[in-house]
């Protein structure tokens, strides 16, 4: 589930990876362009049952724009994550009944307005790199 923003500066880091993504068929990897309403989604996972999740989306977690993270539950209640109505920490906990693991993973923005910046643009791209290869493990978690 990539989440966020075409219009919202660095908030577009999620359907840019879906773009991505896209453009390179994967086999056993699903996109879901999430857009700002991921809600919407839930029925899609639901219905698919897969083993893992991963949703991406802007974070602000305080790191250099760019920073790649992935998120423990712990702290999703108390970060301000992006710019959706209903808080992510509550559509995983609705999604845990579904699917077997839910990884989070945030990449810091620079700025909310116009354009993605480069530094995010930039760890985006690295980003689908590092999940084509199955290399998730080399993120760092967010403590």
């Amino acid at each position: 589930m990539c989440i966020g923003n075409r219009d919202g500066g660095d908030d577009a880091i999620g359907p840019y990876i879906a773009d991505k993504f896209k453009s390179d068929q994967i086999d056993n990897i699903e996109i879901i362009d999430c857009g700002i309403v991921p809600e919407n989604y839930t029925s899609v996972v639901k219905s698919k049952k897969p083993d893992n999740l991963i949703i991406i989306d802007s974070v602000e977690m305080g790191l250099e724009p760019g920073e790649i993270r992935i998120v423990p539950k712990e702290k999703i209640g108390v970060m301000t994550i992006s710019t959706h109505g209903i808080p992510i920490s509550v559509i995983i906990g609705y999604l845990e009944q579904y699917v077997k693991n839910i990884i989070f993973i945030g990449i810091q923005p620079k700025e909310m307005l116009g354009e993605i910046s480069n530094s995010v643009k930039k760890s985006g791209d690295i980003l689908v790199k590092i999940l084509k290869e199955g290399k998730l493990k080399t993120i760092k978690i967010l403590k």
